[in-house]
């Protein structure tokens, strides 16, 4: 029998959301075919879940191997020596060009230097590690804006990666063998066939309010890419991008459920923002498997928008 449950308590955080439906049910394995932020896979370990991440985009997935899949490794003094050993200086040429149009000359010139030293580091979780914060410091400069930019501490980018590096959250060894990988959600639901549970945190069309998080992930790419890849050519990482109508985008989700249908237990989590309602993904969810329980929680005044996660088990 379906059950309606609100969540509503204002300070719990949306990752809060997520893991209190979550620790309501019983898995042992969990498959997240889109990824974006670790946060969810990365908290999972913590209860000995066996974690298989997947993302499309590339930022996602490093991200996800430094933090789901990497159970022990760490960033080292001399590490972060190397990665950061001449970074301001100029060379003959930029190595990826395209830094000059995300940044001033002299952060262009920090960051095509930094990431030509990451990839001398001989572990390929420690340069995950060392990519993410990279992109953390990507995130600190694009933080400021032309009205703003007065404010920018007189920090070197230098500085500031030492910082974020001193603030990272030890790894989390859960025991057992996680993964990341860099597939389209459909392919990964697709091969993966060990897991309990699939979380399926379902995206929504791009809007013109989400211009300035779409150019942070677009310069994330660049950078890791080293612009060997047009944009125009990466995999999305929402699978929702080019989805006009929301009747394209409710047919996607029903694709991608029926890809999942050997996974025991689904818990899909989807927002209402009024592109599509929260009765119209239930009623698609409803048409592939039967529901148990239907969460809730009411982001109106921060975000503009309603969660839900719905549960259902074949």
């Amino acid at each position: 029998m379906q059950s309606q449950v609100n969540l509503n308590t204002g300070s719990m955080s949306w990752l809060g959301f997520e893991l209190n439906v979550l620790r309501r049910l019983k898995f042992k394995s969990a498959g997240l075919p889109l990824t974006g932020e670790p946060d969810l896979g990365h908290y999972l370990k913590r209860w000995d879940v066996r974690v298989a991440a997947n993302d499309p985009a590339e930022w996602a997935w490093t991200k996800s191997m430094a933090f789901i899949e990497n159970n022990s490794e760490v960033l080292t003094e001399d590490d972060v020596e190397l990665i950061l050993a001449d970074a301001y200086v100029p060379g003959n040429f930029f190595r990826n060009a395209s830094l000059v149009s995300w940044f001033n000359e002299t952060d262009a010139w920090w960051f095509d230097n930094v990431r030509a030293n990451i990839e001398k580091l001989q572990s390929q979780y420690k340069r995950a590690l060392a990519l993410t914060l990279g992109m953390a410091v990507g995130d600190y400069v694009f933080s400021f804006n032309l009205e703003t930019r007065d404010l920018r501490q007189p920090l070197s980018l230098t500085n500031v990666f030492r910082r974020l590096w001193r603030s990272l959250p030890p790894p989390v060894n859960n025991r057992q063998r996680n993964i990341s990988t860099n597939q389209s959600a459909r392919s990964f639901l697709a091969e993966t066939y060990d897991t309990d549970l699939l979380f399926l945190r379902l995206p929504h069309p791009p809007r013109a309010t989400d211009s300035r998080n779409t150019r942070v992930i677009s310069w994330r790419e660049e950078w890791l890419r080293q612009s060997r890849t047009s944009l125009d050519t990466i995999p999305q990482n929402r699978f929702a991008a080019t989805v006009q109508t929301k009747e394209q985008y409710l047919r996607s989700v029903e694709d991608l459920l029926k890809i999942a249908s050997h996974v025991p237990l689904w818990a899909v989590a989807g927002i209402s923002d009024g592109f599509v309602s929260s009765d119209e993904l239930v009623e698609t969810i409803a048409e592939a498997r039967r529901i148990e329980a239907v969460y809730t929680k009411d982001f109106s005044d921060l975000l503009g928008l309603k969660a839900v996660i719905v549960t259902a088990a074949a």
